[in-house]
């Protein structure tokens, strides 16, 4: 829950906008009402209690704040070099026990750019240099004096990571993994020995004697359990297909991430229910297994009845460009209606947030987004993000810039 400083409004009306619940149809002239950071009612004819602080909206488009399902804000600062960079711990392949919330700079500038491409939660992964990459952590994008006051959920997921990355990483070092077999075993022996930990600390529990600790294992049996889902990154469709096999042998809940062949094999991962987070697509061809990679295949992949999400990855791409990513796919045959779902309600179900995030409805996070016009015309702009209720960011029209309340800002005194 994002910290609430003495001065902030407890109600919170926007109204008179063109509001875009995405779950449900939008509403010409409705209001948002948001009580003590959640939202209570959406509707045409909302009663605004007295003493509420009102932002008109009237011209613009109300949405829920986007959320980045697959990015590396805070942990690959921008413009920092080595010294901010704390995305993958290249120590050993397994590295199920460290978790991104632990490396997280809730001061890099990427969260400002967050802020201004109404992006409002941000879910930070540990990179693909690892088979097993570690914990993610979901945030929102602002407003808290510490991280942990801006954790939106801990419990989210693991990083995993098959194809190119990892296999290079360790040739280089001259270990195990240096081919897509050796990741592929990394992974199988990891959950093998988390069913055993399983196993044998349940024995322990039944017979009341002490067991010890394994953070990487834990992490592991979690999955198994299904309390974290497994965030697979993988490009090329035979990885998407070992990711596919190993799922189905341990029984987790996967995510396939980037996805970049996932069209040539839509039909399996429809059939299947697993859900594809994908991007980034402003990138070039700049390995092997991104050659086929193209925009038009995100279209592919939802007119099969895949659940798909955007993503970034950044700083791969920047992450006020997710919008334009969603531009660019509708014009290359993505449904603008899916494109919107994709920013929204996709990347919050797919990760288990959707009580909290991804649509305007009662009940969820007042993260509210009041944008010009739509927001996948490329010349609209965001103007107003409130964070749970919370101005956290504005247009300046007169100093044709955004202006991000800052930290000091909101909890001095």
């Amino acid at each position: 829950m994002v910290h609430r400083s003495a001065s902030t409004p407890s109600v919170v009306a926007v109204t008179g906008g063109y509001v875009v619940p995405v779950a449900s149809e939008p509403l010409d002239g409705g209001t948002v009402l948001i009580e003590d950071g959640r939202i209570v009612a959406v509707g045409l004819h909302v009663a605004v209690p007295d003493g509420a602080h009102v932002v008109d909206a009237t011209g613009r488009w109300v949405l829920p704040g986007f959320v980045e399902a697959h990015g590396h804000v805070g942990i690959w600062e921008e413009g920092e070099g080595v010294a901010g960079d704390d995305v993958n711990e290249m120590t050993g392949p397994d590295m199920a026990a460290v978790r991104a919330v632990d490396a997280v700079n809730i001061d890099d500038e990427g969260f400002r750019d967050a802020l201004a491409g109404g992006v409002t939660s941000v879910v930070v992964k540990p990179g693909s240099g690892n088979p097993i990459g570690g914990q993610t952590v979901a945030i929102k994008s602002w407003g808290g004096r510490t991280i942990d006051e801006q954790v939106l959920s801990a419990s989210v997921s693991v990083k995993s990571a098959l194809g190119e990355n990892p296999k290079r990483v360790y040739r280089e070092k001259g270990q195990t993994p240096s081919t897509r077999l050796g990741t592929a075993k990394i992974i199988r022996e990891a959950f093998v020995k988390a069913q055993h930990y399983a196993a044998a600390r349940a024995a322990a529990v039944t017979k009341g004697e002490p067991f010890a600790r394994d953070l990487g294992l834990e992490t592991l049996v979690r999955v198994l359990d299904g309390e974290l889902a497994w965030d697979q990154h993988c490009h090329r469709h035979d990885d998407i297909a070992t990711a596919i096999r190993l799922a189905d042998e341990f029984g987790y809940r996967l995510v396939v991430n980037h996805g970049t062949e996932g069209h040539k094999i839509a039909d399996v991962l429809a059939e299947r229910g697993i859900p594809v987070i994908y991007g980034p697509m402003l990138t070039n061809r700049s390995k092997v297994e991104l050659r086929d990679r193209g925009i038009e295949h995100l279209a592919t992949l939802a007119a099969a009845g895949v659940r798909v999400a955007i993503t970034t990855d950044h700083p791969v791409v920047p992450v006020n460009f997710l919008v334009h990513q969603a531009t660019f796919a509708v014009k290359e045959g993505l449904p603008r209606a899916t494109a919107l779902e994709a920013l929204t309600v996709n990347p919050a179900a797919i990760l288990g947030l959707d009580e909290r995030v991804g649509s305007l409805r009662p009940g969820l996070d007042g993260d509210v987004v009041i944008w010009s016009g739509d927001p996948l015309d490329v010349h609209a702009r965001v103007e107003h993000v409130l964070i749970e209720g919370v101005s956290v960011y504005a247009w300046d029209d007169a100093a044709q810039a955004g202006r991000v309340v800052e930290r000091r800002e909101r909890f001095a005194g």
